[in-house]
């Protein structure tokens, strides 16, 4: 049988909730809130390591981003409002029609398509950016995802996941917490035994040609809401690379 990154309970999961992606009060009430911290991080990273104006309302133009694990477009739709080619990819079908109904509701030219990773690596497809933001943790094969994420980006080009860390704190707040005592999200949407630490991550780049330059937390306050923390990773957290001109052999 071929290799595979899909994860069959795991679509099924968050196609049942496909429905609801847009509800800001729905199960992805989470998401929504992430959203103001979120768009900043990817922002500054993007213009950054393209050299883009940051005060320009379309920094990214241009600017060709795969939004892998796209959901329902919550990430698509605001970086194709900053001016990039988005195409924003998920296996869960449900959800690329949810995102295509509302992108294009508000006339947003976004390439959604029902597919996979790997998929993509099949066809040669390559893009100056890649975000890959809480999907590792719900994969089938973390290497495989990480060696077929690193193959759609151009050589230069910009790698972005975001991810849960495998600690008590997050099992805390991630798990019991979010699911179990808040209800933010339905209970079963983390396995915490697939949360990822950041050394693992920073080895999956490595072996894929990915040269990692950022971690940074992004931590919830009940008071102020989500920020950005690069001294706080114990929770969820951001890792950026680079992938290099030439795969190194490890």
């Amino acid at each position: 049988m071929a290799a595979t990154t899909v994860d069959p309970e795991e679509i099924n999961r968050f196609s049942a909730m496909a429905e609801t992606w847009w509800d800001p009060d729905g199960p992805m009430k989470p998401l929504h809130k992430l959203t103001t911290a979120r768009m900043r991080y990817l922002k500054d990273q993007l213009v950054r390591h393209f050299n883009r104006d940051s005060d320009s309302a379309t920094p990214l133009k241009g600017l060709s981003v795969l939004d892998i694990g796209c959901g329902g477009g919550l990430v698509s739709e605001p970086m194709s409002r900053l001016g990039a080619t988005v195409t924003g990819v998920d296996a869960a079908g449900d959800n690329i029609a949810v995102a295509r109904a509302h992108a294009t509701g508000l006339g947003l030219a976004i390439d959604y398509r029902h597919d996979t990773a790997e998929a993509l690596v099949a066809e040669g497809a390559q893009f100056d950016a890649v975000l890959a933001l809480e999907i590792v943790e719900h994969v089938a094969d973390v290497g495989l995802f990480v060696s077929s994420v690193a193959k759609l980006v151009r050589p230069g080009g910009r790698v972005i996941f975001s991810t849960l860390n495998r600690t008590p704190k997050a099992w805390a707040l991630a798990v019991f917490g979010a699911e179990r005592v808040m209800r933010w999200l339905p209970v079963g949407t983390h396995a915490y035994e697939k949360f990822v630490k950041p050394s693992e991550l920073a080895a999956h780049f490595r072996h894929g040609g990915l040269e990692l330059d950022d971690l940074t937390g992004l931590v919830f306050s009940p008071l102020s809401g989500w920020s950005l923390n690069s001294r706080d990773l114990d929770v969820n957290y951001f890792a950026s690379a680079t992938r290099r001109s030439v795969r190194w052999p490890f």
